[in-house]
């Protein structure tokens, strides 16, 4: 065996045992901080391709994982599903898109007002967590979505997430929303039109 053999075990080992995901860093705390992990990473996930686990990076932090199309192998008990609210969804999706987001922010996008209850469900899911506090009169507490959300959703990182044009495709786009933005658009034009 080689030494890049060796280190590729070793990372695969430390990967196994964790609980939670690890960082490159938190890996190297264990195998060495000379080691090329990055370069293990790179031929374990090569090697675990079309497997019946795999590889994969959520972040900036990899894991195993059951291959998805194998998962539902595993399933012992039937899931309980609970149905997060539209203000929870909404308050998700304002977090995920502008993070590090304010409760002051994410009310004036969705024009309400949230409850303190709809940031702790999120919290309490593990896909939002406090990060930090705003340098602003009143130092409001920001939020940020965590590791555990692109786990759950599936992304590697936020850049992942479905932009307007995929949203539109989709057909989760309100259609007022889109006359709006038509209307606005139109607006713009005449505006412009008119001033010159």
């Amino acid at each position: 065996m080689t030494g890049q053999d060796d280190l590729s075990r070793a990372v695969e080992a430390v990967l196994f045992a964790s609980e939670h995901p690890l960082s490159i860093d938190e890996i190297k705390a264990h195998v060495g901080a000379e080691a090329d992990v990055r370069g293990a990473l790179a031929s374990l996930e090569a090697l675990f391709t079309g497997r019946g686990i795999e590889l994969v990076r959520r972040g900036d932090r990899w894991h195993f994982q059951t291959a998805p199309d194998l998962a539902h192998l595993l399933r012992r008990d039937r899931e309980e599903s609970r149905k997060l609210s539209r203000a929870g969804v909404e308050t998700l999706a304002i977090i995920a898109y502008h993070e590090p987001a304010t409760r002051a922010e994410i009310e004036a996008i969705r024009g309400v007002q949230i409850s303190k209850g709809t940031i702790d469900v999120l919290m309490e899911a593990g896909w939002v967590r406090p990060a930090g506090r705003r340098e602003v009169p009143g130092r409001p507490l920001t939020y940020a979505t965590t590791p555990g959300f692109l786990t759950h959703f599936g992304l590697e990182s936020r850049r992942d997430l479905p932009g307007i044009d995929d949203l539109k495709a989709a057909g989760l786009l309100d259609p007022v929303d889109l006359a709006l933005d038509a209307f606005s658009t139109d607006e713009e034009v005449e505006t412009v039109t008119e001033q010159d």
